[in-house]
């Protein structure tokens, strides 16, 4: 098993990602759900695809919110069992003691890791309409780093920011990094991308891959595109 890869199930469709389920989860390390089939399905489909096959779920809703509704819903989440779940770090330090104070708390280990730019933006547009005068890499530096003082278990970061991240957390968290894809591969709606091999090279520890490997019908050779053969943890 590649249990760096985390992928990511991109539909609505229960039926769809119960089959997806089925055929990868000798093949990935986690899956990762997200509102297109917790809105329709309830945090249920998290037993739903546990039974098909996931043995860790990651959870990425991105709660932001108040501390208090937040440690709701990572009691909620722990509850299902969910093997790590997303936080926005902008939702700041009360709010982060409060998931951690939670999660802790829980009976199941559940890893908390904070998102703090998506990789659909770009600097454009979190200076010209976002009015954040730092660079994309400074902000993600200061907010991923307080939300590793805070007690989160990691962070999502692009692959082009792994270095400057991983410098400034050490070893104290794990890195997180959607926005992989083949030497060939499509962007589609991310705009900071990067090879799996670089990716890992920098310091990443879990890769998130959607559609390159759910829609594909040679999963050993979508893998090798990778460059995934033999890379395991």
């Amino acid at each position: 098993m590649v249990r760096k890869i985390i992928c990511a199930l991109d539909t609505g469709n229960l039926e769809e990602a119960i089959s997806m389920t089925r055929r990868l989860s000798s093949c990935v390390g986690a899956f990762k759900i997200g509102h297109a089939l917790t809105l329709p399905h309830g945090l249920e489909v998290i037993d739903r695809l546990q039974d098909a096959g996931a043995k860790r779920i990651f959870l990425d809703l991105k709660f932001h919110d108040i501390p208090n509704s937040v440690a709701l819903a990572v009691r909620e989440a722990a509850r299902h069992n969910v093997w790590m779940l997303t936080l926005h770090t902008s939702g700041g330090p009360a709010m982060l003691d409060a998931a951690v104070q939670e999660a802790r708390a829980a009976e199941n280990e559940v890893n908390l890791v904070g998102v703090s730019v998506l990789t659909s933006l770009d600097q454009h547009t979190l200076t010209d309409r976002l009015g954040v005068s730092r660079t994309i890499e400074e902000h993600m530096v200061q907010l991923s780093t307080m939300a590793i003082d805070c007690g989160l278990d990691g962070v999502v970061c692009s692959p082009q920011e792994i270095k400057a991240l991983r410098e400034a957390i050490g070893h104290r968290g794990m890195i997180v990094t959607p926005g992989i894809r083949a030497a060939a591969g499509e962007q589609h709606d991310q705009r900071r991308v990067g090879t799996a091999k670089q990716a890992l090279a920098d310091g990443a520890d879990y890769l998130v891959i959607g559609r390159a490997l759910t829609h594909c019908d040679d999963i050993d050779g979508a893998l090798a595109g990778f460059g995934f053969e033999g890379v395991t943890a």
